[in-house]
Parts: structure tokens; C-alpha cells; sequence
């Protein structure tokens, strides 16, 4: 068994959900790096990019994985970011096994829309706003998720619980 399990994904794609259902078949405790960021900074992420700028944040989020890559027997949810810089994918892959939760933009931008507090605490990252940015940052981010994963998981029409019972099956089979 890995020390930890990493979740990696865009935005929407129920990196939050999956941790926490994977860690209660686990019997491990679970963390969402975002929610974790926002708590250790006492401030929303939108805030942050606000009053700091991407980079802000970035270093932020960089601090806040070093720490939660430090733990053990605990399924992290990392920001959909997370990948961008080199020494965060380095820190990734040697804390665990990574997993990237994938889906199109299609059922990605679906999810979005869907969720209301999406909008309220994230900042659009991009000049383009909506489907477009999700294309957009999905063309810059896929290789880095494919080349920073051990294995990739297709949640296009699965629910969390099928997404947690496939990592954990195939976790249990490496």
C-alpha cells in the first residue's frame, strides 16, 4: 500500500469527494489542499488571487503541499493547479501514489455550472471565461497531469463512489 494517495485533476472533476470517500475504505483521514490552503491563510482562494496575483497563490499552495506531502496514510486532494510548477509534481510523486481523475470539458464545464460555490471561491484563470478557459487550461495542463500521475482514471460517466472503488482496486492490485 502507498504511503499516500494523491489526487490530481481540473477543477470539478470530484477530487474532494473521491478523497474523502477513498480514505473511509482506507481507513485513512483525507485533506483537500484548497480547503486547507483557505484555512491555514484565513482567506477564500479568490481572495487571495485578489489581493496577491497567481503567483501569490502559487507559492502559497506550494507551502501548503510541502506540508500535507509530509503526512502518511492520508488521501490528498490537490488543487487542479497543483501540477503547474515542477517542484510540486516532484513533491507529488514522491509522497505517494498519484492519481489523476480525468473528464472532458464538456462534463467538466457541466460540473462548474452546477456548482455555485465554484464561481464564489475560485477566480477565472484566464482572459476567457467559462467552456472556453476550460478548453483552454485543460490544453496546458494534460500533459503535466499525464507525466506527474502513476495512474489515470477516466470519470467520464461514473459517479464518486465508482471513481473510489476503481482507484482502490487498482491501488490494491500495483
Amino acid at each position: 500500500m502507498p504511503r499516500n494517495v494523491i489526487l490530481i485533476g481540473y477543477r470539478g472533476t470530484g477530487k474532494t469527494t473521491v478523497a474523502r470517500l477513498l480514505a473511509s475504505r482506507l481507513g485513512w483521514n483525507w485533506i483537500d489542499a484548497d480547503q486547507f490552503l483557505e484555512t491555514k491563510y484565513a482567506t477564500a482562494i479568490r481572495r487571495i488571487f485578489e489581493q496577491e496575483g497567481e503567483a501569490g497563490f502559487r507559492e502559497k499552495e506550494s507551502v501548503v503541499l510541502a506540508d500535507l506531502c509530509q503526512r502518511e496514510r492520508h488521501v490528498i486532494a490537490t488543487g487542479g493547479g497543483a501540477i503547474l510548477r515542477e517542484a510540486n509534481r516532484v513533491l507529488l510523486k514522491g509522497a505517494g501514489i498519484v492519481i489523476w481523475i480525468r473528464l472532458d470539458a464538456d462534463a467538466i464545464w457541466a460540473r462548474l455550472v452546477s456548482d455555485p460555490s465554484s464561481s464564489e471561491r475560485r477566480p477565472p484563470l484566464t482572459d476567457k471565461n467559462g467552456r472556453e478557459e476550460v478548453e483552454e487550461l485543460l490544453a496546458i495542463r494534460e500533459p503535466l497531469y499525464r507525466s506527474t500521475a502513476d495512474l489515470e482514471i477516466d470519470a467520464t460517466g461514473l459517479g464518486p463512489e465508482d471513481v473510489a472503488k476503481e482507484i482502490l482496486t487498482r491501488i490494491q492490485a500495483a
